[in-house]
């Protein structure tokens, strides 16, 4: 079947996605109880003991609630860069010396037929990434908790055939909103998450080529809503002069409390 894969879960009550291949499967982040990621990759007919590895993005809550249970139960090494596991270690308890498993940033690896690059991010973390698939052909890339997207980051994500991207927020949205102000400035700034109005800035260098769908993802629950992100960047799509029929570029959704359905990347 190829690289595919299913987000499990997007928002920021938890995050986590599995990425297979003919040969591999692999876990990225584990931001929910052990029990519900299995409730949810038990929905795509998938177990924990299908799993080679899980990697890890960063040490937020929402990216490492149930990590520590879910590798001990099924005896699964964890991949990150060095900083973030002293970041983590107090927070997922104790992890045998066997499955801890150094990944630096900027860094390739391979698992069977799939191949994993590790590129650096802007995010309030202490070393946060993100990571892009290959296989077949195929590439796949996971890009979200951006605070921007450098020159770096977009060369990483070029030559994508499918992308999970963030779009967190609308900025008026959450500006009018509940959080204080700190939190709002946080938010906003280069080591926050990306707007709706960010990500389709991004999309219009990255809309060339191989990209066919988009997933737009880590949706405040308290300042976005799909519909919104979605008429958003295709908004600012459309005002920068790029134009496509749903036949050659589609924006796809996720959700916080459901997986999205296997996306096979031909």
């Amino acid at each position: 079947m190829g690289l595919r894969f299913t987000v499990l879960s997007s928002g920021s009550t938890g995050n986590a996605t599995v990425v297979s291949t003919d040969s591999a499967n692999v876990l990225v982040d584990v931001g929910l109880s052990g029990k519900k990621i299995e409730e949810l990759m038990k929905e795509r007919e998938i177990y924990g003991k299908d799993l080679d590895a899980i990697l890890v993005t960063h040490e937020h809550s929402d990216h490492i609630k149930g990590l520590g249970a879910f590798a001990r139960r099924h005896k699964l090494p964890i991949y990150a860069n060095e900083k973030t596991w002293g970041a983590m270690l107090r927070t997922i308890g104790e992890i045998p010396d066997e499955q801890r498993k150094i990944l630096p940033s900027d860094s390739v690896m391979e698992i069977a037929d799939l191949r994993i690059e590790s590129y650096a991010i802007s995010h309030d973390a202490i070393e946060p990434v993100g990571y892009c698939f290959l296989s077949d052909g195929a590439k796949l890339s996971l890009a979200t908790d951006l605070g921007y997207v450098s020159d770096k980051v977009m060369s990483q994500l070029q030559n994508s055939d499918v992308m999970v991207l963030e779009s967190n927020h609308d900025v008026n949205m959450l500006r009018m909103g509940r959080y204080p102000w700190n939190i709002k400035r946080r938010i906003l700034g280069d080591t926050g998450h990306l707007s709706n109005e960010a990500a389709g800035d991004a999309l219009c260098s990255l809309l060339t080529g191989s990209l066919r769908r988009v997933y737009l993802a880590h949706l405040s629950q308290e300042h976005n809503l799909m519909e919104l992100a979605k008429l958003t960047v295709n908004t600012v799509l459309e005002d920068n002069g790029c134009f496509f029929q749903k036949d050659e570029f589609v924006l796809c959704d996720t959700y916080y409390d459901r997986p999205t359905m296997w996306d096979v990347i031909k």
